[in-house]
């Protein structure tokens, strides 16, 4: 199968090569060359597909250039399909090998093909990371300065580590009905754990669930989940990624279920993907397409079913409190992937203690972008300073984001700094509002 040859045609020919995408594009913004350009990109894939090139190195390389982050997507006044663009040319880059070296396809393989195709994998690799941080050895190595004498690459992935919960996200060897009281519940929804999010940030999970059960909702967190496969279908893993699709609607009884509910921004977008991802499967394309029907980002369910408004605490302590300034930052496949901007909005602002400020380009992407400041980490750091000097400049004490990619990004950006300014979900926030009723 060639990924781009055989794609719909139309698909390619969407772009008129207006180039509004332009000054939308942060690695065309860096480096002002066509080829790094969402335009300049999508004529590589059309090349590509007429067969008037090959997918040589200089072409993958390109494709691994590109953050992923979709803001050509809403600037784009001909609704051009970047997503499918972008993963297809990957996936072509893939398949012909162009860029596979030994390490590479090795360590490829352990990541996607391994690790991240099973729960209980990762959560024993989050363990073993777990058992490293709480002995103090993360610290003593940070402090000793060995990590000066290791490749600069493996120096910057160590401040990106994060770190890891005690314990996991609630599923497994607890009952899947989280709610006490299913017969006084109004909605069924499930949830999608997620991979970092399971590892790093559970709270944001068990903060999920809690403010979902506050609006009555009956709660379901599946066993049998995996990861949602986002991290394959960005990397080319386009097979493997349907693997996981399959997976989450045999674990999904998705008839039963209101809403499918995604707190991550990466995992909601791809989600919202797998009607395309298995449209050709005669045994998943049905249950695909009313999943995708379904799938719903945390903030924007909150909204769609008009959430509960926490008190205003006038008459308790938090009326003495002065109110601390906090900032949004879009998550871009939130914003971008999904068109979901003013729901979250909508949650901060009606949260009692802190007073709203927006971050100038809030919408511009931070340099996470899946494993972006991974595999690309000078470009990522570029975008990372830029999107921590913005924070300085409003002077926030507290950033909320939907994304754990983002989050951790924005982290270790503001410890670089020696800054002390709180990075949280938005839901987080919401749910330590309604705690304390």
């Amino acid at each position: 199968m060639n990924f781009l040859k055989d794609l719909d045609y139309s698909v390619v020919q969407q772009c008129m090569h207006c180039g509004l995408c332009l000054p939308t594009c942060p690695t065309y913004e860096a480096t002002r060359r066509e080829t790094s350009s969402p335009r300049g990109r999508i004529a590589l894939m059309r090349a590509v597909a007429d067969g008037k090139i090959d997918a040589t190195p200089a072409f993958a390389g390109e494709m691994y250039f590109c953050l992923g982050c979709l803001a050509c997507e809403t600037a784009c006044p001909a609704g051009v399909d970047y997503t499918h663009l972008f993963e297809m040319a990957r996936a072509e880059a893939e398949r012909v090998g162009t860029l596979a070296t030994p390490k590479r396809t090795w360590i490829r393989k352990i990541l996607f093909q391994w690790l991240f195709m099973s729960r209980r994998r990762l959560r024993f690799a989050g363990r073993l990371l777990w058992f490293y941080q709480k002995l103090g050895l993360q610290t003593l190595i940070r402090k000793s300065g060995l990590l000066r004498l290791v490749p600069k690459q493996l120096h910057e992935l160590e401040s990106l580590t994060p770190t890891i919960a005690n314990h996991f996200t609630p599923f497994g060897h607890q009952p899947e009905t989280r709610n006490p009281e299913p017969e006084t519940c109004r909605r069924r929804v499930g949830i999608l754990a997620g991979c970092v999010q399971d590892l790093a940030f559970p709270d944001v999970n068990r903060d999920t669930i809690y403010v979902l059960e506050q609006n009555g909702c009956q709660v379901v967190v599946p066993v049998q989940q995996q990861c949602c496969g986002s991290l394959h279908a960005h990397n080319g893993e386009w097979e493997t990624a349907k693997i996981l699709a399959r997976k989450n609607l045999d674990a999904f009884d998705v008839d039963t279920l209101d809403a499918i509910i995604a707190n991550a921004a990466g995992c909601g977008s791809h989600m919202r993907h797998y009607d395309r991802l298995l449209a050709d499967d005669p045994n998943y394309a049905e249950r695909a397409r009313i999943w995708s029907k379904k799938v719903r980002d945390i903030s924007e369910y909150l909204v769609e079913i008009g959430f509960r408004k926490p008190s205003d605490g006038k008459s308790g302590p938090d009326s003495l409190r002065s109110k601390i300034r906090l900032t949004y930052h879009e998550a871009c496949h939130l914003v971008h992937g999904q068109k979901i901007s003013k729901q979250p909005r909508i949650i901060l602002g009606s949260l009692p203690r802190y007073e709203m400020v927006e971050l100038p380009e809030a919408t511009w992407c931070c340099g996470s972008a899946g494993i972006y400041n991974i595999t690309q980490p000078e470009m990522a750091a570029q975008l990372q300073e830029r999107k921590i000097r913005h924070i300085i400049s409003i002077g926030a004490s507290l950033v909320a984001t939907a994304n754990p990619g983002c989050i951790i990004q924005i982290v270790s950006g503001l410890r670089c700094q020696g800054l002390q300014v709180r990075v949280a979900h938005p839901v987080t926030l919401l749910a330590e509002a309604y705690r304390p009723e």
